[in-house]
């Protein structure tokens, strides 16, 4: 089985890897460069979940894979709490069905926060904000606002998990 991810990040394609390897024959798993359809930064959790949508669908457009595997993080006002939110979706397809999940959601610090708001990036706040390059290629903010209990790829692990679900169990039928 090959499986396609649509992002050349290297810890999506690690939480991909992740999430399937409790699978028995552990497909192949390979990065695709595909749109996500999104902005670059993702406001809202209906546009978050749609960019994952768009670049697991984008995937088997691209070539000739069996599963369709994209990973979209964002930020979102969430109805529950007050504060800015890092959201993360995940989306995975066969063409066919469509699976979806979500991991953590982690509040921003009100700094962060409010420049995000004003219309800068998370990534390049959060390099910023830590005096690192390329964090999302790295623990990513979800790393850096929990100490390292949770990093990027746990977290987007969980989320592809989540979306494997209509393809690992027959629940969904």
């Amino acid at each position: 089985m090959r499986v396609g991810v649509g992002s050349t990040n290297p810890v999506k394609l690690s939480a991909t890897e992740s999430a399937l390897s409790a699978i028995a024959d552990a497909p192949v798993v390979e990065p695709v460069a595909v749109d996500s359809g999104v902005s670059e930064q993702p406001v809202g959790e209906r546009e978050t979940a749609a960019g994952a949508e768009n670049r697991a669908r984008n995937v088997l457009d691209a070539g000739e894979y069996d599963l369709g595997a994209g990973l979209e993080g964002g930020v979102a006002e969430v109805e529950a709490a007050d504060g800015l939110f890092l959201t993360m979706w995940a989306a995975v397809t066969d063409g066919d069905r469509l699976g979806r999940g979500a991991g953590p959601r982690l509040r921003l610090p009100d700094a962060v926060a409010t420049r995000v708001r004003a219309g800068e990036e998370l990534g390049p706040v959060m390099d910023d904000v830590l005096g690192i390059d390329d964090v999302a290629e790295k623990q990513g903010a979800a790393g850096a606002l929990t100490g390292g209990i949770v990093d990027r790829e746990r977290a987007l692990a969980q989320a592809v998990a989540g979306a494997l679900g209509p393809f690992v169990t027959d629940r969904y039928e």
